[in-house]
């Protein structure tokens, strides 16, 4: 517990900026007004949105809040503060399905833009996982940004895996097919692919990795396929903008949220769920491996709307 515990922390000192904003911003309506009506709604609204929760995720909490108002003959403002922080809850629920992957043969393309904190966040994977004792294999597979294989490397080692790498520039397909070559022949729970992160070429990225899953298909058609987006919390709505952007090219499954450390706009954790349908499945607090956590939605509401009250704690 004592490792959980810290990373609670952590979150809720990462969250700081966003409960500065939201919450504070938030309490202050719940509490500065003496009756629920339109205008109760609309500064509510405004306050979600400006905390980077989005216009469409607003709408749905707003709309939710005014269904459960008059379900429940609420007319206190002040008992509207438990409803919202419900109904965020609701929306960010990953589902039972979302860590399938972890139990079966599978796959694992993690994508990204440079700078999010994509072959970090393989490396802490790759250690999570060894130390469930899976077989882990990893595959450099983002062959264009040079010091990227041996940044992997690196975390290779200290996860204590194996790692399968390409020359700089060399086809990334080509090194996907020798490390599907190399899962099977050692029976690997699970291949972690490092996939290339360039946005400004959709065209290419498309055909890289259509590539990538032709040879999956082709080679290993018995393994799981999951495909998962790392996204930096502290750029809010740019991060909802790329998770758009890569959902057009892939078929993402999960978001990694990283940098929930530093100044994070925690409410794109819950747009991004909201508005693309895609759950949050990890996230990022800080360097060591145990920093990178499965995400809890009422965790990380807790610590979003944190008071620092023992009921909390």
């Amino acid at each position: 517990m004592e490792e959980k515990q810290g990373f609670f922390k952590r979150l809720v000192t990462g969250l700081t900026k966003t409960r500065d904003y939201i919450v504070s911003g938030m309490d202050s309506v719940f509490s500065g007004f003496s009756k629920i009506d339109d205008e109760f709604y609309e500064e509510l609204e405004e306050m979600l949105i400006m905390g980077d929760l989005g216009v469409k995720t607003t709408m749905k909490i707003i709309g939710d809040l005014k269904k459960k108002v008059k379900e429940q003959h609420v007319k206190e403002p002040i008992e509207c503060r438990q409803l919202v922080i419900d109904s965020i809850k609701e929306q960010m629920k990953a589902g039972d399905t979302a860590y399938e992957y972890e139990n079966k043969t599978s796959v694992v393309f993690v994508i990204g833009v440079n700078g999010v904190g994509k072959t970090t966040t393989i490396g802490k994977l790759a250690g999570k996982f060894h130390e469930q004792h899976k077989r882990v294999i990893l595959a450099a597979a983002d062959t264009f940004r040079a010091a990227a294989g041996e940044q992997l490397k690196e975390w290779a080692n200290r996860a204590k895996v194996e790692m399968i790498g390409g020359q700089e520039g060399a086809d990334p397909a080509s090194v996907v097919y020798d490390a599907v070559a190399a899962a099977k022949a050692r029976k690997a729970d699970i291949l972690l692919c490092d996939t290339a992160g360039r946005l400004h070429n959709k065209k290419n990225l498309m055909e890289e990795l259509r590539k990538i899953n032709r040879v999956i298909e082709r080679e290993y058609p018995q393994a799981y396929k999951e495909t998962l987006v790392v996204l930096d919390a502290t750029t809010g709505q740019n991060a909802l903008a790329q998770a758009k952007e890569f959902n057009e090219v892939a078929d993402i499954t999960g978001v990694i949220l990283t940098k929930m450390d530093g100044t994070a706009k925690g409410g794109i954790a819950v747009a991004i769920q909201s508005e693309l349908g895609l759950p949050v499945k990890y996230i990022g607090v800080g360097e060591a491996i145990e920093d990178l956590q499965k995400f809890d939605a009422d965790e990380f509401v807790n610590a979003l709307f944190y008071s620092g009250t023992t009921e909390d704690e």
